[in-house]
């Protein structure tokens, strides 16, 4: 054993070692600091772990629940031991001056720098193997207990530094010389230790090593713990006073007052457990009776679920997928012992959307801590959700990145995931899979929660991959699971069930065949699969399946040709237009929205002239345009409101617009008219066709449900030609699959079908149903197909981290990143946009926010400053555009340097749009004119 160990074991904490300064009128000792994390573990352990998640911690540990809460709170409280170096104390000289004559501290104030946290691995390894925790065998360091939590609190600040080798640990000065020589640093750093050791009162050992789950659980809460601990006004009335002396009597005394206000400052944080009281469905959701697949979950899930499992719901949109997964969660959550709730989305629109529904759920259904918070870029400027301002410096006295705060302690993008409920976008979660900084903290938000994911079918390759290693890691974790789809594949479906399957530690292979509509439960501590149970429909319907096969001319002006998609468009619209009722036209892009919506505009001026006849709607918009037409389009093609008729045809409108429509809004139109698209997201825009109960329908539908396909074709060839203007929307090789399966069907029985049709249209033989002149050309771009979808799932094993059982004692493996992967540490993979912020310039160079000139632009003259209200104004006119338009930006096209402070802003493209003698506002960003006018920002 080192003799500095056996020392410091019996050496004196010297209380003129400072922990925290920023922000204090005085140094605080880092001892109370350690402390002070110590207690706030504690109080997170007892206030937010579930019980069923302290005993699985204890048992795993080889201790008892006791035991493994002392363990936590030492470990935590041991953090900051790498404060005790040179570099550190000399790094404030008003700090640092008390040990400036001591020879123990002779290097205080070297300019030999080592980070505290890299200190805090170095250091503690061999005080771990003093009070005995387990060795690796033949010296593997990554086996080792004592190595594992070493490295664990290294990573305090986000990474985990290198797994450390034997003559490393033994010899620390000769490769770490920040450390310090002179022997009062490694002195003090165990005689901290050893205080902290005695004043917790954590004798216990832990056995053989740390789970990978274990280590995510003890990592995130010792991150938290410091957060809360390091709040400044906590921490100055706290400053002991001038001839306090550290001694045990003086250190457990100081230790027992923060135990005490520790549960309080985690409660004002909003951290804690929510509650999930058992009641029936009908008393959960007393608005409307159950349908018949929640009747089925209501009366057959109970008796499935002893602890932790996985939910699988698919069923139709519409079908009231939320309340049966808000209703399962609730059941998941009591048998597993979850205290939260995170209900995952696809997009911004539906997580706003279903914050609201997730907040009136909770009000009346769910105890104890209720923090809700909402989670995307953008949350802070929805109008349901007041967060705090992203950018914005709060008072912390920490000496790094979590010094940065932003409004209240729970709304930050890092923060966020650790509140008991959530609503937000599937990016929040995914992210914890990724080797980004703090990626383990939202899998530790993620671990007492049940996690709802909706659209599961909705994501490629890339994201799909990524849900599937999280899903194995919630597996791990004990945390119960919910998976929503309209749409799933069975291959998608067992490749799910499989990765929680597998985290929970079951090996076996198993099938998995969903119904639809249906459900089946996947038990975590066994692993068994429940055969998937098939229910009614109570909105059976057939669905009429029109295709036109049209020549692709939506650029062309004039007289539409004959078989064009125009004259089809004007055939189809037509009907309502003298007969009244709603008509959704969804085109695959932007740029062919914005033309269709001008050329009906033409073709149909009496429809276009009279308000509300003639919508658009697609992502590029201002973002307070978008807001006010989706809310328009939500009164116009919504459910009928109170005193509204549902027993009369309504007023003739048309809604066009791209593939926004698929999730974010709940419409109903009278007919569907569709680009040819995925078989998958066809049926999800017909699910927008007579989604709600009305008496009356026009009388040019003649009582039929109809979808048409428009689907491009080469007029002399006569087969399939995907426009060139269609890029990497969709895969050429998904359309040709789609277009050939829908050449045989006239009819889709919903849902009867649809299961059957989505498994047909992805599978292997596919080809064999083609005529022998396409099938080479299909199996070509097929085999492209593959190629890409493999490609995409070998580049996430590549990037995202191991799993749970695949980690090997090695933490880093969660933060570090491969050499080159930088530009793939994203959830969205290949996602091709920036942000733009559209300002209205006028002759003399002025600037406004409006075309009227009324609203100037916050920050825009030299020396302006932008608030938080400021840059909600800017956001409110924030525009996405493709990344190939901000290629050509210059000095013009630079946000002004007042909004460079806001992370939302500093990366924004700016478009100062001028008015031209013909009227148009526009300006120019490359070699491109972009104009913003009543179709948003276009490209001509």
């Amino acid at each position: 054993m080192n003799d500095v160990v056996l020392e410091g074991r019996c050496a004196p904490v010297d209380r003129r070692l400072w922990g925290k300064q920023r922000g204090l009128s005085r140094a605080y000792p880092v001892v109370c600091h350690l402390l002070d994390t110590a207690a706030v573990a504690g109080a997170l352990w007892d206030g937010v772990l579930s019980g069923v998640a302290r005993g699985r911690v204890a048992a795993s540990l080889g201790v008892d629940e006791e035991g493994a809460r002392r363990l936590v709170m030492l470990w935590a409280g041991l953090h900051d031991v790498g404060k005790i170096v040179p570099g550190f104390q000399g790094a404030s000289k008003a700090a640092a001056a008390p040990l400036a004559d001591d020879p123990l501290f002779a290097e205080a104030g070297s300019r030999e720098w080592l980070a505290h946290e890299v200190a805090t691995h170095w250091g503690l390894v061999e005080v771990f193997e003093a009070w005995g925790y387990p060795q690796g065998a033949r010296g593997r360091m990554r086996a080792s207990a004592a190595h594992q939590v070493a490295q664990l609190l290294g990573g305090h600040h986000g990474c985990f530094g290198a797994v450390l080798q034997r003559k490393e640990v033994d010899h620390a000065l000769g490769y770490q010389p920040g450390l310090g020589s002179a022997e009062g640093w490694s002195r003090q750093r165990v005689a901290h230790a050893e205080a902290v050791r005695r004043v917790v009162g954590a004798s216990a050992v832990p056995g053989e090593g740390l789970p990978g789950w274990v280590a995510v659980l003890v990592a995130g809460l010792v991150v938290v713990s410091d957060w809360l601990a390091s709040q400044v006004e906590l921490i100055e009335p706290r400053i002991p006073a001038a001839g306090w002396d550290a001694t045990d009597e003086a250190l457990r005394e100081h230790f027992a007052v923060a135990c005490a206000a520790a549960p309080e400052w985690v409660r004002e944080a909003g951290l804690g457990r929510a509650g999930f009281p058992e009641r029936a469905f009908g008393e959960m959701f007393d608005k409307f009776p159950p349908n018949s697949l929640q009747r089925d979950l209501a009366e057959r899930l109970p008796s499935l679920v002893d602890g932790p499992g996985m939910l699988v719901v698919t069923a139709p949109t519409g079908d009231g997928k939320t309340e049966a997964a808000l209703f399962g969660a609730s059941v998941l959550a009591r048998a597993a012992g979850s205290g939260g709730l995170y209900f995952a989305l696809p997009t911004m629109a539906t997580a706003d959307a279903m914050y609201r529904r997730v907040a009136e759920f909770a009000g009346a259904n769910v105890t104890g801590d209720r923090s809700l918070a909402l989670l995307h870029a953008m949350a802070w400027l929805s109008p349901w959700y007041e967060g705090g301002a992203g950018g914005a410096r709060g008072g912390f006295a920490s000496d790094d990145v979590v010094a940065l705060v932003a409004g209240e302690w729970l709304r930050t993008p890092m923060r966020g995931l650790l509140a008991p409920l959530g609503a937000g976008t599937i990016d929040q979660a995914l992210t914890g899979v990724l080797p980004v900084r703090y990626g383990f903290l939202r899998l530790f938000g993620l671990a007492n929660k049940v996690l709802v994911v909706d659209e599961a079918h909705a994501y490629g390759p890339w994201m799909h991959s990524l849900l599937v290693r999280l899903l194995e890691w919630m597996g791990a974790m004990g945390a119960p699971v919910v998976l929503l789809s309209a749409t799933l594949t069975g291959a998608a479906a067992g490749s799910l069930v499989a990765a929680y399957r597998r985290g929970a530690g079951a090996v076996d292979e198993v099938d998995v065949h969903p119904r639809y509509p249906g459900w089946l439960y996947v038990d975590g501590r066994t692993g068994a699969v429940s055969p998937a149970r098939q229910v009614k429909s109570d909105r059976a319907r057939t669905l009429a399946v029109k295709r036109r096969r049209v020549q692709w001319d939506v650029k062309e002006e004039g007289v539409p040709r004959a078989g064009s998609r125009r004259e089809a468009l004007a055939e189809l619209v037509a009907p309502a237009v003298t007969g009244g009722g709603c008509v959704l036209v969804c085109c695959t892009t932007v740029d062919e929205a914005q033309r269709t919506y001008r050329y009906l505009q033409r073709r149909f001026p009496e429809l276009a002239e009279r308000e509300g006849g003639l919508r658009l709607l697609h992502s590029r918009f201002p973002a307070e345009e978008r807001e006010r037409i989706s809310a328009e389009c939500e009164r116009a093609f919504g459910k009928p409101g109170e005193g509204e008729p549902a027993d009369v045809v309504r007023a003739a409108s048309v809604l066009v617009a791209t593939q926004v429509v698929e999730q974010s809004l709940d419409l109903d139109f009278d007919l569907v008219v569709s680009d040819l698209a995925p078989l998958a997201q066809l049926l999800q825009r017909a699910g927008r066709g007579w989604r709600h109960e009305r008496k009356v329908r026009p009388a040019w539908t003649d009582g039929e449900l109809r979808l048409v396909v428009l689907e491009p074709v080469d007029a002399a060839l006569g087969k399939l030609a995907v426009p060139g203007s269609w890029g990497q929307v969709y895969d050429p090789a998904l359309l040709m699959r789609t277009s050939a399966l829908l050449t045989g069907v006239d009819e889709v029985a919903v849902p009867g079908d649809v299961q059957r049709l989505v498994d047909e249209v992805y599978a292997e033989a596919f080809g064999a149903r083609l005529e022998e002149s396409a099938r080479a050309d299909f199996e070509r771009r097929d085999a492209a197909r593959l190629a890409a979808e493999a490609a995409e799932k070998q580049l996430a094993r590549f990037v995202e981290v191991k799993g749970p059982l695949d980690l090997g004692g090695d933490w880093s493996r969660l933060s570090s990143t491969v050499e080159g992967a930088g530009d793939l540490l994203t959830t969205r993979l290949g996602a091709d946009g920036a942000r733009a912020v559209c300002v209205f310039v006028d002759a003399e160079g002025g600037a406004s926010l409006d075309e009227a000139g009324r609203v100037p632009v916050p920050g825009w003259g030299s020396g302006s400053q932008v608030d938080r209200e400021g840059v909600a104004a800017l956001m409110r006119r924030a525009v996405p555009i493709p990344g190939g338009w901000a290629l050509g930006r210059t000095e013009e096209h630079t946000v002004p340097t007042a909004w460079e402070r806001w992370a939302v802003l500093a990366g924004a493209v700016l478009l100062p749009v001028r008015r031209g003698g013909d009227g148009r506002w526009t300006c120019r960003i490359g070699g491109r004119e972009l104009e913003l006018s009543d179709i948003g920002i276009s490209s001509n």
